[in-house]
């Protein structure tokens, strides 16, 4: 081939830039519906040096109490990213890969012929990316894979804030070790974070006992708006180190069908991403985004959803390092 139609050809570099070499920076267009499905494109990688976030799956749900299906969630908002990795981030308008280091470090391995080694082989793979100063963007999953993720990010950080979009408080008593409705419980027990600079927003069901985080119900929400309840939310945290945690289920079923214990009553999504859009000044550590369950999506509406909202924090995390630079 000459030199001048290699020039003009792109086919190549076109075509799967999840697994080639060079610069993680870059963008390049690729069809939306064919080859390797990272999160946004991004490169596929365990070189972490230099990395600021590195995306990654646990595909655990033995812990659901309702819906299976969310072990395929990490794969579903991975292939939902692709219509965002080639645009210009809306409405951020910069291109956040100018400013973030970003890799999909792929999925942790779960030998699920030994469900008593779940919790420590997630707690090892987050420790193994956290250690390295890597930023953690993790996929469920179900929600108990948040207690290993924030065990493996207070060892580093010690007590940290957690701001919880969801609409289950997660603090009820503990029915059996694997549990998706009792890791804040264990979490507050243990000292992983802080009750008094934590904040549960959007819940929608009833628990009984207070363990002392704050809480902004759904019905807040819907009558106060999004702007005074953010407004809560920064007060609360203040300059602490935070680690999110998002459940789908936060939106309403007709936003978010696809999920295991969808509760009505919920938010439309572009009021989750408003809540995303807003929280820049708040010092995050990590978050995980659990319980997409794709056999109960409808048009991948959820995992969309849940793509976006992931998006969205790597953008407000870029802007952040953007502004300082």
């Amino acid at each position: 081939m000459s030199d001048e139609k290699k020039k003009n050809d792109n086919s190549e570099v076109l075509v799967d830039q999840a697994w080639r070499a060079g610069d993680r920076s870059k963008r390049f267009y690729e069809m939306t519906y064919a080859g390797a499905t990272s999160f946004l494109r991004r490169k596929y990688s365990k070189e972490l040096n230099g990395v600021d976030i590195a995306v990654s799956g646990v595909p655990f749900d033995s812990a659901v109490t309702n819906r299976p299906g969310c072990r395929l969630g990490p794969r579903a908002i991975r292939s939902s990213s692709v219509e965002l990795a080639s645009l210009n981030s809306y409405p951020f308008g910069f291109d956040p890969f100018q400013h973030l280091n970003v890799i999909d470090y792929g999925d942790c391995y779960l030998n699920t012929h030994k469900p008593e080694t779940i919790e420590e082989s997630i707690f090892t793979h987050a420790k193994s990316i956290i250690d390295t100063n890597t930023k953690m963007l993790t996929f469920g999953g179900d929600h108990f894979i948040s207690l290993p993720l924030l065990r493996a990010h207070a060892e580093k950080y010690g007590p940290l804030s957690l701001l919880q979009f969801d609409s289950h408080c997660d603090t009820w008593e503990p029915q059996g070790p694997i549990d998706h409705g009792t890791m804040f419980l264990t979490a507050v027990n243990e000292g992983l974070i802080n009750v008094d600079t934590s904040i549960q927003v959007g819940l929608r069901t009833h628990n009984d006992l207070d363990v002392g985080i704050e809480v902004i119900d759904v019905r807040y929400i819907h009558e106060n708006g999004i702007k005074k309840s953010v407004e809560r939310i920064l007060k609360r945290i203040n300059k602490t180190n935070c680690y999110m945690t998002f459940d789908i289920d936060f939106l309403d079923p007709a936003f978010a069908p696809g999920t295991g214990t969808p509760v009505c009553g919920g938010v439309a999504t572009w009021q989750a991403l408003e809540f995303i859009r807003s929280l820049e000044e708040i010092n995050f550590v990590g978050m995980d985004l659990v319980e997409v369950s794709p056999p109960y999506d409808h048009a991948e509406i959820t995992s969309m959803a849940a793509a976006t909202v992931a998006h969205d924090w790597i953008c407000i995390m870029a802007d952040k390092k953007r502004k300082k630079s």
